[in-house]
């Protein structure tokens, strides 16, 4: 069997599950009925699901030390339709709540993009790749 090229969910460790949720509600994101007390989960396009899950909860759950979250791990890539929607997408993040971690602006390799992070730490690239395109539906397509 080998991996599809595919990724179901995206799970973030979270120290507080009901304020993470509520930020992401405020960026605009919809929580899910699925969600209860200690898991929150946001339907994303292309079948995606973005689960928050107490960080302790989380680390007991796949047998590891509890740790805080480092950009420095990795990063949600968010890909806009523009260097102004860039913009506006940073601008909403940080009114909900969130830290702006470097402005945006020009990109060595010809986008525009900047970066923010939620509550909790997680980084969001929020970026503009002329190179890229976005279907209908949000959906990314990189050539091939």
């Amino acid at each position: 069997m080998s991996l599809e090229p595919r990724i179901s969910v995206i799970t973030l460790g979270v120290e507080d599950v009901a304020a993470s949720a509520d930020f992401y509600t405020r960026v605009g994101l919809k929580k899910s009925r699925e969600s209860d007390g200690s898991v929150a989960f946001f339907q994303l396009g292309g079948g995606l699901v973005l689960a928050l899950f107490g960080r302790g909860d989380l680390a007991r759950d796949a047998s590891l030390p509890e740790h805080k979250a480092s950009g420095a791990s990795m990063s949600i890539g968010y890909n806009t339709r523009s260097a102004l929607e860039t913009d506006k997408l940073v601008a909403a993040f940080v009114a909900a709540g969130g830290r702006l971690v470097k402005e945006p602006e020009k990109t060595f390799w010809g986008g525009y993009g900047g970066y923010v992070a939620d509550p909790d730490g997680h980084i969001w690239e929020i970026v503009y790749n002329p190179h890229w395109l976005l279907d209908e539906d949000g959906r990314l397509i990189i050539p091939e």
